[in-house]
């Protein structure tokens, strides 16, 4: 099977597949699925349980949340690409822009405290702004495999922080949630992402919003 993406000049799968070579040596595309599942479920434990005040959705935390999930499996788990990225007609951050394009968004990011306030905020405010920035890192695509489950992953632990349920994608069928993400990359429009997100996010533990 060829590769879902095409990255230029990337030797990261076994030839003429889209089985990213890993430190197991799976070559079972259903076996190295539900490998990634079950680290990615006991991800979510492991941050979820971590969060605390001092928590920072820095870059450094969201390379964290890719590297600590995924580098007993895979070498480049943790690391931006440094290959450029193409999937269907959507062409992701040229690769030499990364680190500089990743530093603006977090440094803007920061500036909103990382969305440590939804207190402060409606939750139509705290939706459209995860939507924003979820849609930001879809465009970014940073990794070489597995950024939609790790921006999932990231965008969680915000909610959770913020005490609300993670977001329920249960409801959506794949076209439907690649249909919004391609929004979000090819037109810069979130508003169909921002619907999913408030479709699914769970209300607050302590108040409804």
């Amino acid at each position: 099977m060829a590769s879902k993406y095409h990255l230029e000049n990337s030797g990261i799968y076994l030839a003429n597949t889209d089985i990213p070579r890993n430190k197991l040596g799976i070559t079972d595309s259903e076996e190295l699925h539900e490998l990634e599942r079950e680290l990615l479920e006991e991800a979510y434990l492991i941050f979820h349980d971590e969060l605390d005040d001092e928590t920072v959705f820095d870059e450094k935390y969201f390379k964290s949340l890719h590297r600590r999930t995924f580098e007993n499996l895979y070498e480049w788990a943790g690391e931006y690409r440094r290959f450029n990225m193409v999937k269907g007609g959507s062409r992701f951050c040229q690769a030499a822009f990364l680190e500089s394009e990743s530093r603006k968004l977090f440094n803007k990011f920061a500036g909103m405290d990382y969305l440590k306030n939804a207190e402060k905020l409606s939750k139509v405010e705290f939706v459209n702004q995860l939507a924003y920035f979820k849609g930001e890192l879809i465009t970014l695509h940073p990794f070489y495999e597995l950024n939609g489950r790790s921006t999932r992953l990231f965008i969680d632990m915000i909610t959770a922080y913020n005490g609300y349920g993670f977001v329920d994608y249960s409801t959506v069928t794949p076209s439907e949630y690649i249909a919004a993400s391609i929004d979000c990359v090819q037109f810069a429009n979130c508003d169909a992402m921002a619907k999913i997100i408030s479709d699914g996010l769970g209300v607050l533990k302590t108040e409804n919003k």
